[in-house]
């Protein structure tokens, strides 16, 4: 990782091993532009909104937290430890 990124940048907690980068546009749309996000952020995201919905329109980050359902989950998520599932599918909570 070229930069040092402490902050996830859809809930703003501090970041924890694992995490992922999102395109802001999907790849698949020609986007390049990419944050860092808990792996958690990063599934909902993609469990609610499509390629095209993140193309057209939450093509950036304030415009997904304005998301009624993604505002929901920051909210919810915002005094949890951190959480994340291994690949045995496990639960992790790392405080």
């Amino acid at each position: 990782m070229a930069e040092q990124c402490t902050i996830c940048s859809l809930c703003g907690r501090n970041l924890v091993a694992p995490f992922d980068k999102h395109h802001i546009v999907p790849k698949s749309k020609g986007g390049r532009q990419t944050v860092y996000l808990h792996k958690i952020c990063h599934r909902k995201i993609h469990s609610l909104l499509s390629e095209a919905e993140l193309k057209q329109v939450f093509n950036s980050i304030d415009k997904l937290k304005a998301h009624p359902e993604i505002s929901k989950f920051i909210k919810w998520i915002s005094n949890k430890p951190h959480l994340y599932i291994n690949v045995q599918g496990k639960r992790i909570i790392n405080r």
